[in-house]
Formats: structure tokens, C-alpha cells, sequence
């Protein structure tokens, strides 16, 4: 146990940083998991994409559809998750996000999502 590594925060003094002109989120990381507050604008897409990181997905406000599954495959889920709903998503499940509205959620990721701190996701710029 290491009490050095105990961290105490709000979120308005994390920053806001934008992936891009329709998604912006905020950071909070430890050694194994990480907590993001992700602001989506109506009708932004976050294209497929997986990650080997378990995802817990808790919308605060608003509403989004997500994709799950192979795209195009026979069993891929279409679903709409609203506020007070959460989601999981197992590791390497591919996915894709529409907002259905402006939207505030809450993701926990582990382990962390290394692309997002090394700003290396560039799916997000993908069209599909």
C-alpha cells in the first residue's frame, strides 16, 4: 500500500481537452484504471473502433446509439443508451457511437487507455 500515490481532484481543475470539434473530455487516471468525463455535441460519431480495455460506459445527460459487434455482422447490437443508463464492453468488442443529443458520460477504462494519453486515437478522425 502506498498512501504517496493517492491523488484528490475536482473535475473543473482538470482540464477540458478537445479530440475534436464535436468531442471534448476530461482525465483522471490511477495505475490501472481511468475515469473520463466525455462531452459529445448531437449528432457527432465516434467511428468503429476496439481497444483491448474493458469499458464502463455511465451517461449523465443526454442520449447515445451505440453499434457493438463485427459491423455488418448478423449479430451486431444496436442499442440507445440514456441518461442513468450504463453499459459494459467487454475487451476487443469493436464499437461505434452516434449522440442522439448532446450528451455528458461518464467511461472507466482498465487498464487506462494509453492511446488517449498519448493522443494516438486517431480513429476519432475516421469516417465510418
Amino acid at each position: 500500500m502506498s498512501l504517496s500515490a493517492v491523488r484528490h481532484e475536482s473535475w473543473a481543475d482538470i482540464p477540458r481537452e478537445t479530440v475534436t470539434d464535436v468531442i471534448g473530455r476530461r482525465l483522471f487516471t490511477g495505475e490501472r484504471m481511468m475515469l473520463a468525463q466525455v462531452y459529445i455535441d448531437k449528432g457527432a460519431i465516434v467511428p468503429w473502433h476496439s481497444h483491448e480495455n474493458e469499458q464502463l460506459t455511465w451517461v449523465l445527460e443526454g442520449a447515445l446509439r451505440f453499434w457493438l459487434g463485427q459491423e455488418g455482422a448478423p449479430d451486431m447490437r444496436d442499442l440507445v443508451v440514456a441518461a442513468g443508463d450504463v453499459l459494459y464492453i467487454p475487451s476487443n468488442v469493436p464499437h461505434k457511437v452516434e449522440a442522439l443529443e448532446d450528451t455528458l458520460d461518464v467511461d472507466i477504462f482498465s487498464p487506462p487507455r494509453e492511446d488517449w494519453l498519448k493522443h494516438t486515437d486517431t480513429y476519432f478522425h475516421n469516417k465510418r
